[in-house]
C-alpha cells in the first residue's frame, strides 16, 4: 500500500482557496527567511492546526499521559460555542484542522457536530481514534459530519499482542468500527474519509506487520501506515524500542546506551504552521508539549491572531533557531524538520 493516495490529495487541494494559497505562501516563506537569517519572522497565520476534542481516553497505553492518567494540567472536554468561535477567526486562512491532540475524540458528545462545523467552512478535517466508539450509528453520523481522513490506531492483529500497548482495549472492537464505516461509505457513497490504519510499531507487535497489511486489505480501509514509536526513558533501552532500525526513533550506542537518531536541527516547521490548542484554549507550540507547559497564550482571554504573533511566540521561535536541543519538548523529537514530509 503506497503511502500517496491521489484521491485523498486531490480531496485536500480542493479545499485551497486563493486567501489559503496566499496564507500558505506567505507561512512558508516566512519559514524559510527565519531558518536562513536565523531571526525568527512570521508571516501569515496557521496552515494547519491541531484541537483538541477530549483529555478522556478509555485505554491506558504506556507511553501516553492520558492512557497513564498522568496529566498536570486540567482535564476536560471542548466546548462546541468556544470551538465555533476560533474556527470563524480562523477560517479564511485555515486548510487543515486536526481532531485530536491527546484523549479519544469520539468521547467528546459535540465531537462529530464540530467536524460538521469545520467542514461546512470548507476546511479538510481529520481525526485519529482508537476505534472503540464507532458503533454503526456513529460510523454513519462519521460519514456524514464530512470527515476527510480518519486515522484508525491498530497496533496488532491478535488480541493478546494488540493489549500489549493498547492496554484495556479489544481488538474486536477495533476491525467492527473499521468495518461500519466502510459500510456506510459504501451505502451512502461517500469518497470520505479516507481511512487508513496506523501501526504504531514497536517491539512486541513488529512480526505482525505484513498480517496488518493483509488485515487491512480483508476490512476494505485505504491504507496501512507504520509510526515509529515516541518512548520516554529510552537512554538505557525500553522494552518497547522495535529491533527492526527502519522502525525505530532511536540507536543503540557502542556502550550499549540508546540516543536518538536524527540530529535536532535549529529549525522546526511546525511552529511556523501547526499549533496545537488544548480543550481549554491553551495555545501550545506543538503535540510534543503533551501537559501544555510551554503556553504561547489563552484563548479565553487573547484572540488567536493577537497571541500567534505576541512576543511569547516570537521568544520560543528565537530559541528554536538558536537551539533547539536545549528546549525540553524538543529532546525527544525526530519531527518538525522537514516541510510536509
Amino acid at each position: 500500500m503506497e503511502e500517496f493516495n491521489l484521491q485523498d490529495s486531490l480531496n485536500l487541494l480542493s479545499k485551497l482557496t486563493p486567501s489559503r494559497t496566499w496564507n500558505a505562501a506567505k507561512v512558508l516563506s516566512s519559514y524559510y527567511y527565519s531558518k536562513w537569517t536565523h531571526k525568527p519572522v512570521q508571516w501569515g497565520y496557521p496552515i494547519s492546526i491541531s484541537f483538541e476534542p477530549t483529555t478522556s481516553c478509555n485505554l491506558r497505553c504506556p507511553e501516553c499521559p492520558s492512557g497513564l492518567r498522568a496529566f498536570t494540567r486540567p482535564k476536560g472536554m471542548l466546548d462546541k460555542a468556544f470551538f465555533q468561535k476560533t474556527i470563524d477567526e480562523l477560517s479564511k486562512e485555515l486548510l487543515y484542522l486536526i481532531f485530536y491532540f491527546q484523549g479519544e475524540p469520539y468521547l467528546n458528545p459535540g465531537f462529530l457536530e464540530m467536524v460538521k462545523y469545520a467542514s461546512d467552512k470548507g476546511i479538510y478535517t481529520a481525526t485519529s481514534t482508537n476505534a472503540h466508539y464507532l458503533t454503526d450509528e456513529n460510523a454513519r453520523k462519521t460519514i456524514e459530519s464530512g470527515l476527510d481522513r480518519l486515522i484508525i490506531s491498530i497496533d496488532g492483529t491478535t488480541q493478546e499482542v494488540y493489549q500489549q500497548y493498547r492496554r484495556g482495549g479489544h481488538l474486536d472492537k477495533v476491525i467492527d468500527g473499521a468495518k461500519n464505516i466502510i459500510k456506510w461509505k459504501r451505502e451512502l457513497k461517500s469518497k470520505t474519509p479516507f481511512v487508513f490504519f496506523q501501526f504504531l510499531v514497536v517491539k512486541p507487535n513488529e512480526h505482525q506487520i505484513e498480517e496488518v497489511k493483509k488485515l487491512a486489505k480483508e476490512v476494505g480501509v485505504d491504507q496501512v501506515r507504520f509510526k515509529t514509536a515516541q518512548v520516554y526513558h529510552y537512554e538505557k533501552g525500553n522494552p518497547l524500542i522495535p529491533t527492526i532500525d527502519k522502525f525505530s526513533r532511536y540507536q543503540k550506542k557502542e556502550d550499549g546506551s540508546y540516543a536518538i537518531k536524527n540530529k535536532l536541527s535549529n529549525h522546526c516547521w511546525r511552529l511556523w504552521h501547526d499549533p496545537v490548542i488544548t480543550w481549554d484554549g491553551k495555545i501550545v507550540p506543538c503535540c510534543f508539549d503533551k501537559d501544555a507547559m510551554h503556553r504561547m497564550g489563552d484563548l479565553q482571554k487573547n484572540s488567536f491572531k493577537e497571541i500567534w504573533h505576541n512576543a511569547e511566540y516570537k521568544d520560543f521561535r528565537t530559541k528554536i533557531l538558536h537551539g533547539r536541543k536545549n528546549i525540553d519538548i524538543c529532546a525527544n523529537c525526530t519531527e518538525g524538520t522537514k516541510v510536509w514530509g
